[in-house]
């Protein structure tokens, strides 16, 4: 009985990746006919699919599944980001990404808090709770965005750097206000600036470590042995980098974002991949990313609660609001603007007010307070899950219009 029971489950698995990989195609198809980002065509088609419509897919946020997918897709998805990153941009413009992945975060918890406090009527500390479990950004939605929409490269890297260096920030500020709400502990500035530096520290040191050692091991001149299996290095490493990362209690988004920059940019450090091996790797890097940012957001369609939304719809959206058109632009300018080694121009840091969709991250946190039954945890889940949907619908398909009007195009 337990072998058949065993056997349905393994057949009932296997018919929800192939109903997600056939939506997943169908919706690749559509996003490039209509000139879209296909993460939102995913995370559209994903909800006509999950258990609030049609019902074809219900994958749980809380099973061993969906919570490995998002992991490792998470995780796979920043390494290709990392990977796209060149060390000679992103050392012009690093002071905004550290700011704006620190202090940034700061601010746009502050004031999204405020808003939730108007409109939902929610107390301070669990209004501020909320605008720290939103105010990281997403890598998972704007590598994939960056990645069929060309941008001007320092404008790119540093969203997309800042967007994977943030949400070491976000979840510790996240804790931090939740075992205030719990009554677990009191604010420590002093604690709260060891346990970030501590998480980044060590998830740039084991990604760096990890991202030398399979460099060396695929591409150094004498001791490539494993140059034919530069695929296997890159996902064991990516596994590594996380789980290694995660084991000493540090970012493990960090560690594989790292990791894709050190193997990014190997040939700066002395090796360099054959044509056909290097081949070889970009396409199965490519297939992988794609694979895993179907999964990713159609499951993360499928998962959204409109019962759960429309407990707080409108003063959700008021938040939301607030959120993206004055919380990101007060961030931005704070942090942008003083740095004049980068010299954002304008129409810069207008774009980067813009480019800041919430997705994977954010949804985790909020899952996870419902799991712990925090105060105010479902009112906090149905504002992320507004939050999720405003920005990728949003934001995510004006990303390309935007760049046009304000002349970030990449050229060809």
């Amino acid at each position: 009985m337990e072998s058949s029971a065993s056997l349905e489950l393994a057949k009932h698995t296997l018919l929800m990746i192939g109903a997600i990989l056939a939506v997943g195609t169908f919706s690749s198809l559509i996003a490039r006919l209509l000139k879209i980002p296909d993460v939102v065509v995913f995370l559209l088609l994903g909800i006509l699919i999950g258990p609030s419509m049609l019902g074809f897919v219900d994958i749980k946020a809380e099973s061993t599944m969906n919570q490995l997918i998002m992991i490792f897709g998470s995780s796979f998805i920043l390494f290709d980001g990392g990977a796209t990153v060149r060390l000679n941009v992103l050392k012009d413009v690093w002071i905004t990404v550290v700011i704006i992945a620190t202090a940034g975060v700061l601010i746009t918890a502050a004031i999204t808090g405020l808003a939730a406090q108007y409109f939902l009527g929610l107390t301070p500390i669990v209004a501020l709770l909320l605008g720290t479990v939103i105010a990281s950004t997403d890598p998972a939605t704007l590598v994939p965005v960056f990645k069929q929409v060309h941008i001007k490269d320092r404008v790119a890297q540093a969203v997309v750097s800042e967007s994977a260096f943030n949400d070491a920030m976000g979840a510790i500020l996240t804790f931090t206000v939740l075992s205030i709400v719990m009554g677990a502990g009191d604010f420590s500035i002093g604690d709260a600036i060891f346990d970030l530096f501590k998480q980044s520290l060590f998830g740039i040191f084991i990604g760096g470590i990890l991202g030398y050692f399979a460099a060396f091991l695929i591409s150094h001149e004498k001791f490539n042995f494993l140059a034919e299996f530069a695929p296997v290095v890159a996902l064991m490493a990516v596994i590594g980098a996380y789980m290694g990362a995660d084991g000493m209690h540090a970012s493990g988004f960090m560690a594989v974002f790292v990791f894709g920059i050190v193997l990014g940019n190997q040939e700066s450090l002395g090796f360099k991949l054959t044509e056909r091996e290097g081949d070889e790797l970009e396409d199965f890097v490519l297939t992988t990313a794609l694979i895993m940012r179907m999964f990713i957001f159609i499951l993360l369609g499928t998962q959204v609660n409109f019962s759960l939304m429309n407990l707080n719809l409108f003063g959700g959206i008021g938040v939301i609001i607030v959120f993206m058109l004055v919380a990101r632009p007060v961030t931005v300018f704070l942090c942008a603007l003083p740095d004049r080694r980068a010299k954002w121009s304008f129409k810069e840091m207008l774009f980067m007010c813009w480019t800041r969709e919430t997705g994977v991250i954010p949804g985790a946190l909020a899952g996870m307070l419902i799991g712990m039954k925090a105060p105010g945890a479902e009112v906090i889940a149905s504002v992320t899950f507004i939050a999720i949907l405003m920005t990728i619908l949003i934001q995510a398909t004006t990303t390309k219009w935007l760049a046009k009007k304000l002349d970030l195009l990449a050229k060809d």
